[in-house]
Formats: structure tokens, C-alpha cells, sequence
């Protein structure tokens, strides 16, 4: 299990919040690059949840994973603003990568300077495949 601690830390940070659970498992992916079944358990035990609740989010959102990525994850925006700009030719022209994990995200809230792409917190924008290819490049 993920530490112990740093997991009561997150949901004490959260738990007088109304509607805590998505900031507390947003914080726990952060933190631990996953929420395991274990910490679903905890969450839901802290929160008065049923653990079906609780696994009904994190399987509902994308960004929640239940096992760490070993690779690097590009999120690459696919949404309907990226795909007018020319995203869906950049991802085919994307060499296959084992290396870095490219994983389609519905729009990232640049749509005037698309395609957009984000790794890790840092988004990046106006992409071209030069550009695309530097970054997917960078994280390899």
C-alpha cells in the first residue's frame, strides 16, 4: 500500500470539503501515480463511501489509474477544435512508441492554439509534427 501517512494527509486536506472524494483522488494520483484497491478501501472507509462508489469514479475518469505507468504519458487533445487544426494527422504520423505512452485526452481548454498536447502538468500548444515529434522525442 501507498504510504500511509501521505494518504491520511490528502484526505484530511479534503474531508470538510463538500464533495471531497474527486480532489482527494486527484491528490492520490498525484502522490502516487495511482489509487490501488487498497487506498479505494481507505478513501471510501474515510469518506462513509461503499467502495463501489468509490471504484465507480476512479473507473468512470480517465485520469485515474490503478497501477503505476512506467513510461512517460503524453496526453494528446483530440477533442473537436484540435481535430479542425490537424491533430488527427499528427497522430498518425506518430512513429509507435513503446517508450512513452501517448494517450488521447478531450480537449485541454486551448482550443484557439491547437493542437494541444500536456505532459505532466505542463501543456503545450500550437503542435505541428516537428513539434510533436521533439517532445514525444524528449520523453523517450
Amino acid at each position: 500500500m501507498e504510504d500511509a501517512a501521505e494518504l491520511a494527509r490528502i484526505i484530511a486536506a479534503h474531508a470538510s470539503r463538500e464533495g471531497p472524494l474527486l480532489p482527494i483522488l486527484h491528490d492520490v494520483q498525484a502522490a502516487f501515480g495511482h489509487v490501488s484497491e487498497a487506498t479505494i478501501r481507505t478513501i471510501a472507509q474515510a469518506l462513509n463511501l461503499t467502495r463501489a462508489e468509490v471504484h465507480g469514479v476512479v473507473s468512470f475518469y480517465h485520469d485515474f489509474h490503478d497501477h503505476p505507468e512506467s513510461r512517460p504519458v503524453l496526453k494528446l487533445c483530440r477533442a473537436e477544435s484540435c481535430q479542425a487544426r490537424g491533430v488527427e494527422a499528427l497522430a498518425a504520423a506518430l512513429p509507435v512508441q513503446d517508450r512513452v505512452k501517448i494517450e488521447t485526452i478531450y480537449c485541454l481548454g486551448l482550443c484557439s492554439v491547437g493542437p494541444n498536447a500536456m505532459v505532466g502538468d505542463r501543456l503545450h500548444a500550437r503542435l505541428d509534427a516537428a513539434k510533436l515529434n521533439a517532445l514525444v522525442e524528449a520523453l523517450a
